[in-house]
């Protein structure tokens, strides 16, 4: 793989950060392009190295090596040798080096800091329904007392603030007029499912779209299972077929040789989210191409890449309109700006009564963190 094609790596002034620091920065990027192949960023790094002097005599990039192993970043898998077993096979066994968890954490922690750092941080009571009343939360906001108001929202200073303005010291002469209640706010609960695009043309013409695409991932599971950990996250993958993935699958996560089968996608999001209790659900889908393929019933494929075939269209469009009826809205980051393919997505909107962001790469990440948490308000229904 070629480490010009198109990738942009920031190598600025650091000279607070430690030496392995620095390269461990470097590192996270590089691990996350190539899909969690340590022997392949490690290449990229000592290329960099070559090219812009990132290490000295006195800290090395095996230095580094020694350093991610003894910091449970990595770890040494042993791997079954080919061919005749020789001295030389023994060592590559030994090298056979795997991120572990520790490093898939911190990839997720980068990603969230990287796409969402710029942007105001809110606290998790901030993200509410628009609905008020007998909430577990309280907003900050205070009002004239209701008959079936609960006693135990009674804001007591301020009604007896309140008391002793009207009738004086004795407060046995409290009326209801007095009293103050804190205003509550229903928190919200949601359910997402993740559609990420794995087609072919997620890499084609010299673009990357699955790494942003995977950052994002990598953020979204990461705010909601720190920030919201009553809200539930499934990722699922599609391409031929679609499947789902688990958090910890992210950062491996590649493109294959598939068409875009977006009806199998929609089908096992609206499958996983029919066994979900929550009353908020939705389905955000990041896609760069036009629905090419279906499953059929026999168990082989209708592909179709030769423009937007009526057949699948059809179904696509099916399945917008069986979601709107769940009340389940579907949000497409459509990551290619293709007038032809932007008017199928315009179309599937309209059918689902969705949303649609036609972006490029560089602010999808900000789009979503800003859609997710405005779909958290919306009222319970």
């Amino acid at each position: 793989m070629n480490l010009n094609a198109g990738y942009r790596f920031t190598l600025g002034n650091e000279r607070n950060k430690t030496p392995f620091e620095r390269l461990y920065d470097i590192f996270q990027e590089l691990i996350t392009h190539t899909s969690g192949d340590v022997d392949e960023a490690i290449d990229w790094l000592r290329q960099l190295d070559r090219e812009y002097e990132l290490t000295d005599e006195n800290y090395t990039i095996d230095d580094f090596l020694e350093d991610l192993l003894e910091k449970g970043y990595l770890r040494e898998e042993m791997v079954p040798s080919s061919g005749e077993p020789s001295k030389e096979a023994d060592e590559a066994q030994k090298r056979a080096l795997k991120m572990t968890a520790k490093l898939e954490r911190e990839l997720r922690k980068r990603a969230l800091e990287q796409l969402f750092g710029n942007l105001k941080r809110k606290s998790a009571g901030n993200h509410k329904t628009s609905a008020t009343g007998q909430g577990d939360q309280y907003s900050g906001d205070v009002r004239e007392f209701r008959f079936g108001d609960s006693i135990e929202h009674i804001d007591m200073q301020a009604s007896v603030q309140n008391a002793m303005r009207n009738h004086g010291l004795d407060l046995s002469n409290m009326q209801e007029d007095d009293l103050v209640i804190k205003e509550t706010e229903h928190k919200s609960q949601m359910s997402t499912v993740l559609m990420i695009d794995i087609s072919h043309s997620m890499i084609l013409y010299g673009e990357d779209r699955i790494t942003p695409a995977k950052k994002v991932a990598m953020a979204l599971a990461e705010m909601i299972t720190t920030r919201y950990p009553k809200d539930t996250l499934d990722i699922i993958v599609f391409g031929n077929d679609a499947w789902p993935i688990k958090i910890a699958e992210l950062p491996y996560l590649n493109v294959g040789p598939y068409h875009t089968n977006t009806v199998a996608g929609l089908d096992l999001a609206m499958k996983i989210l029919a066994r979900k209790k929550h009353a908020n659900k939705q389905i955000f889908m990041i896609t760069d191409g036009k629905p090419s393929c279906l499953h059929l019933p026999d168990g082989s494929y209708y592909k179709n890449s030769a423009g937007l075939d009526p057949e699948i269209v059809a179904q696509c469009y099916n399945r917008a309109r069986n979601a709107a009826k769940n009340n389940i809205q579907v949000t497409t980051f459509m990551i290619a700006q293709d007038p032809y393919l932007m008017e199928f997505v315009r179309s599937f909107t309209e059918a689902n009564k969705g949303k649609a962001f036609y972006t490029g790469l560089d602010h999808l990440g900000e789009m979503i963190f800003e859609d997710y948490n405005a779909n958290r308000k919306r009222r319970i229904k």
